[in-house]
This record gives C-alpha cells, sequence and structure tokens, in this order.
C-alpha cells in the first residue's frame, strides 16, 4: 500500500525535505505533494496564465484563483495531510489548508510547537492526532504501516 501525504504549511524553511529524507530512510512507501514551493511562481501564476493584471489586488485574485485549484486538487487526492505551523511567519495559509483537510474528511497530523496550544487549540482539536515536531510526525507515519 503506498500513501499519498499532502504537506501544508510555510514554504519558506526545509522541513518539508526532512520529512521527506526521513520517511525515505525509513523505505515508507509515500508520495509526497505539497503546495507551490516557490514563492514567485506562486505570486505571479494568476498573471502568468491570464496576462497582467490592472493592479496588486487583481493580481492576488488571479493567482490565489490557481493557487486554490491546486491546493484542492492535490488535497482531495491525498490519504494524509500534515500541516505544520512554525515559529517564524505568519500561518495563515497552514491553518487554512488544515481547516480544508478537516473539511474534507482527510486525517489531519498538526505539527505545532507547545508555545502555538493555546492559539491552535480548536484546530488541535479537529486533527486526528497533534504533535509537535517533525520526528513525532515521523513516527506517526511509520505506525501507519506497522
Amino acid at each position: 500500500m503506498k500513501l499519498i501525504v499532502y504537506l501544508a504549511g510555510e514554504i519558506h524553511s526545509s522541513w518539508r525535505e526532512e520529512i521527506i529524507r526521513k520517511s525515505a530512510a525509513l523505505k515508507l512507501p509515500i508520495d509526497f505533494v505539497s503546495p507551490m514551493l516557490d514563492h514567485d511562481r506562486s505570486d505571479n501564476i494568476g498573471e502568468e496564465i491570464l496576462g497582467e493584471q490592472p493592479n496588486a489586488i487583481f493580481k492576488d485574485a488571479a493567482a490565489s484563483s490557481f493557487n486554490n485549484l491546486r491546493t484542492e486538487v492535490l488535497m482531495k487526492k491525498a490519504d494524509l495531510v500534515i500541516a505544520l505551523f512554525g515559529e517564524k511567519y505568519k500561518q495563515w495559509n497552514t491553518a487554512m489548508d488544515a481547516s480544508a483537510a478537516v473539511a474534507y474528511g482527510k486525517p489531519l497530523i498538526l505539527i505545532r510547537q507547545e508555545a502555538h496550544h493555546h492559539a491552535l487549540k480548536e484546530l488541535s482539536r479537529k486533527a486526528h492526532v497533534t504533535v509537535e515536531n517533525v520526528d513525532q510526525a515521523i513516527k506517526a507515519l511509520r505506525y501507519i504501516f506497522e
């Protein structure tokens, strides 16, 4: 059995690579998908497809449409979602993706530091499991295959 895991969360650190590397080292049968990780491409995809927009608001709206399309298609094909709330960046997209996973009925592993417990308490209760770091998430993935 092979799983598809959607990795939701901030795109500025290497947490995805760490999960992919550690999963591969354990020979877990997983394919990983994610939002667009190229920030400039994500911001400009609307104009790339539709052409120049009249202002920044229209540019963002156009890009958001295509990014939402990508996210929904990939997340709905996923068997499981891992959403990481990091410590450094605003986490609006992570919250949106984790909430979408819950709405789609996708099993959700939420990674958040103890310091974020209060801010994420409701979302954490909707997740199947909440862990504090990538290593704990890897252990949860490994347990699925035992």
